[in-house]
């Protein structure tokens, strides 16, 4: 199996502080996507983020991925100042963007591909597709593949560069119901394994609060962070618990939903 205690997975601190970003609409008139963010995220701690459409969950992970930058404020990873993309920060997205001419393998390759290092770390290609449970399928392409198989080929490449936090995306958000919480176990047995941090963005309150040990509400126009909810549950958790139940109140009537 993968070596855990590789040096990239031993910190993945995020400090985000006094955080905007505003983008310009194509009638050229301001939107304030996040205003003032500020969350101190736990070396190896696993992160739910939940909002209603709009309020700039997805635009908050590209800040930390690097692929935005911020209008105000600063993001930092282990004191270092985030200033763009890089391999210690993973991204997988809602749509798994594989590439439909290469097989699973060279797939996930790809980050180790580019950054030049893959005849050195060749290894971790077939350690990582193993991790993931996709060994028998390492030759398949793209078209082959179900949809949970595709989430893990991208999750898979997202590792393989041994990141120090993993951002997804709504990952699972395309997936039926049971291949999503069977997804929901996998990514919790993968962030066990690895110990590195996640964040995990989500517009399901169920899915929130069964993976993360904080789930982050977040209000629009402008995003905010309204509020950031400990989740005193130990994992594994059951779905149908008293205690879970009442975290669901908690969270549907701090999005404005009639819970009763």
């Amino acid at each position: 199996m993968v070596d855990i205690k590789k040096e990239s997975h031993i910190n993945g601190e995020i400090s985000i502080r006094n955080v905007s970003k505003i983008f310009i609409d194509a009638r050229n008139t301001e939107v304030k996507a996040l205003h003032n963010i500020k969350l101190e995220i736990k070396a190896g701690e696993f992160v739910t983020i939940i909002g209603p459409s709009g309020c700039g969950k997805s635009t908050l992970l590209r800040l930390i991925s690097g692929l935005d930058n911020p209008t105000g404020g600063e993001l930092y990873i282990d004191g270092e100042r985030i200033t763009g993309p890089h391999f210690t920060r993973g991204f997988a997205f809602q749509n798994p963007t594989l590439f439909p001419w290469n097989d699973v393998w060279h797939n996930v390759a790809t980050g180790l591909e580019a950054r030049g290092i893959l005849k050195e770390h060749i290894a971790d290609v077939d350690e990582y597709i193993e991790l993931v449970g996709l060994t028998p399928f390492k030759n398949a392409f793209p078209h082959q593949l179900s949809g949970g198989m595709e989430q893990r080929v991208a999750l898979a490449r997202a590792l393989v560069n041994h990141p120090k936090a993993l951002l997804l995306d709504e990952p699972l958000g395309a997936l039926d119901a049971l291949t999503r919480m069977s997804m929901q176990d996998e990514i919790l047995r993968i962030w066990n394994e690895q110990k590195m941090t996640l964040l995990f963005v989500t517009h399901d309150i169920d899915e929130a609060i069964y993976l993360g040990d904080r789930v982050v509400i977040m209000s629009a126009n402008p995003g905010q962070i309204q509020r950031v909810i400990d989740i005193d549950i130990p994992k594994p958790r059951r779905r149908n618990d008293d205690t879970f139940f009442q975290y669901k109140k908690i969270m549907l009537d701090a999005l404005g939903v009639n819970s009763d």
